[in-house]
């Protein structure tokens, strides 16, 4: 667990099968709500197991190749559902951050640069999502762990596609 001194961020983080997604944006944007909606599409089947790893305050750390978030030790535990105040939820007490998620982002585009899809956290390349304010987090969220890189994709490949064209859902975090 993570020591009561470590420095934290303002963001939420939920796991989805062996990675987390790290939630961040400013006050009000829909961070927990995010996360919550999340952990709800893992116990509808929707994506992979998910659990929550913490809300409001999160501890993140290098350990070797990987960046991983923890949740602030007064907060382990705890969610904030807008409505119904601050309840308790099963948590995971870390996890190796797969994709980071931008809530509020002043560089969301509809067809964002390569390069906005990208963050160095502790010197570690990861995946990143900005949304904009009003669209549908959940809905591009959800999206990104269930389909695979477009053809503009450096990271889309022919050679992966058995039927050589290219169309088709390539793993991700939320199938893996």
């Amino acid at each position: 667990m993570t020591p009561p001194d470590d420095p934290t961020v303002h963001a939420s983080a939920v796991r989805v099968g062996p990675q987390a997604i790290l939630i961040r944006g400013p006050s009000g944007a829909g961070k927990s709500q995010l996360a919550f909606d999340l952990v709800l599409a893992g116990l509808a089947g929707q994506i992979a197991a998910t659990m929550l790893v913490g809300d409001d305050r999160i501890a993140l750390a290098r350990e070797g190749d990987a960046v991983i978030a923890r949740p602030a030790l007064q907060l382990a535990g705890l969610i904030e559902i807008r409505g119904l105040g601050i309840r308790r939820c099963p948590f995971a007490p870390e996890a190796p951050i797969g994709l980071i998620v931008d809530l509020a982002a002043s560089d969301a585009e509809r067809l964002p640069a390569a390069a906005a899809l990208r963050e160095s956290i502790f010197g570690i390349e990861l995946p990143r999502i900005p949304i904009s304010e009003g669209d549908d987090a959940l809905r591009l969220v959800l999206a990104a762990l269930l389909t695979g890189p477009g053809p503009g994709s450096a990271a889309h490949s022919l050679r992966d596609c058995r039927k050589g064209f290219g169309n088709h859902i390539t793993p991700t975090i939320a199938t893996d």
